[in-house]
């Protein structure tokens, strides 16, 4: 069985490298891009089962890449998680306004991000 894409859309290298450990050990194939623009660049070359996407990031923001792919019937059924440090309740609010399928928040716990990865890919 081919191992599931999971893109990961976020400037924080130290962050983006222990990500991809994780997800890696858990059977995953991993992508990843550093700013905004390489991110909804990847995610239409590559068409990957799901995209954790940073909303803070250089180029676009993830709410503009979100909304970009979510709107886009080639693009809008995958999975993707808003991933940010930005805790506030509208935050979360605008995340699901422009399609987010979840909102995690960092600081994160691994086994709460891979049990929403593994359900979303169901």
């Amino acid at each position: 069985m081919a191992k599931k894409r999971i893109l990961v859309v976020d400037d924080e290298r130290d962050l983006v490298e222990m990500l991809s450990v994780r997800l890696k050990a858990n059977g995953y194939e991993v992508f990843v891009a550093q700013d905004g623009q390489e991110g909804l660049d990847q995610a239409r070359s590559l068409k990957p089962d799901l995209i954790i996407l940073d909303l803070m990031l250089p180029k676009l923001d993830g709410y503009k890449i979100c909304r970009m792919l979510k709107f886009d019937e080639e693009y809008k059924q995958i999975p993707i998680i808003l991933f940010t440090a930005r805790a506030q309740k509208v935050d979360a609010i605008l995340g699901k306004e422009v399609g987010a399928d979840a909102y995690i928040t960092k600081p994160f716990e691994a086994e709460i991000l891979l049990s929403k990865i593994v359900e979303l890919l169901k």
